[in-house]
């Protein structure tokens, strides 16, 4: 989900305007991670604490930063280093914007959360591509293919299985083959020029537009990802993305 962001930021061309002055943003929900105990930090050290639990979010700190965000303020958000598995004391600061898209692998677990967004996106990908993105994503964080692989048949495929495919429900659309369906993806970014442009002033969950045209159906497969609005500004989510 993090790649359709970024294809999807790349093709508003947003990446090449300096951040203060973006009118989209992505948030992700991996910087909202819990502070580990020292224990728990000695576990992740080793590959044996589920990231992938909706316990190790931090689900608190998530709601009240999305609610200042849709309120227009601007707001700090938590840095996490993934090397050492902990929180930094540097924070992001993150400016109001009219669109926010804001992916994790549980955006839609949590309802208090899940209510917040008023586009919620699936993004799927075949099983085999995510773990082949996961393993050269950990090798690059420096740990070593065994202990990827126990993590991902330990953890991450049971906790995919168990809370976030169950959140598919919830989803108004489905992109299937994640990057590659650029027919989803061309859809969405025309759907956020719509509401940049001021062509989709009011948002009503589950609509296209006001002539009551449903936006729920699957784009030709499964991930997780959403939008959340606010007036004129809106969020998008994403998830299905293993930590």
């Amino acid at each position: 989900q993090s790649t359709v962001c970024e294809k999807i930021m790349e093709l508003l061309g947003q990446n090449e305007v300096e951040q203060r002055q973006r009118k989209v943003l992505i948030l992700s929900q991996d910087s909202f991670y819990k502070v580990l105990t020292a224990e728990q930090q000695a576990k992740a050290l080793k590959g044996q604490y589920n990231f992938d639990h909706p316990d190790a979010f931090d689900n608190d700190l998530m709601h009240s930063t999305l609610k200042n965000i849709v309120e227009g303020k601007t707001v700090e958000v938590p840095t996490y280093d993934f090397v050492t598995h902990s929180r930094l004391a540097e924070t992001t600061v993150v400016y109001p914007a009219d669109v926010v898209l804001f992916e994790g692998i549980l955006v839609f677990y949590n309802q208090d959360i899940r209510d917040m967004f008023h586009l919620r996106l699936f993004v799927d990908t075949d099983s085999d591509v995510r773990l082949s993105r996961r393993v050269l994503r950990d090798m690059k964080r420096g740990r070593d293919l065994e202990q990827i692989l126990t993590q991902y048949t330990t953890f991450v495929k049971p906790a995919f299985e168990e809370f976030c495919l169950p959140t598919k429900k919830y989803a108004d659309v489905i992109i299937p083959r994640g990057v590659d369906n650029m027919v989803a993806i061309n859809l969405i970014v025309q759907h956020i020029q719509d509401i940049l442009n001021g062509d989709i002033c009011k948002w009503q969950r589950g609509a296209l537009n006001g002539h009551g045209r449903t936006y729920k159906r699957p784009f030709p497969e499964q991930a997780e990802s959403g939008v959340l609005a606010a007036g004129k500004r809106s969020h998008l989510e994403s998830s299905s993305r293993p930590h």
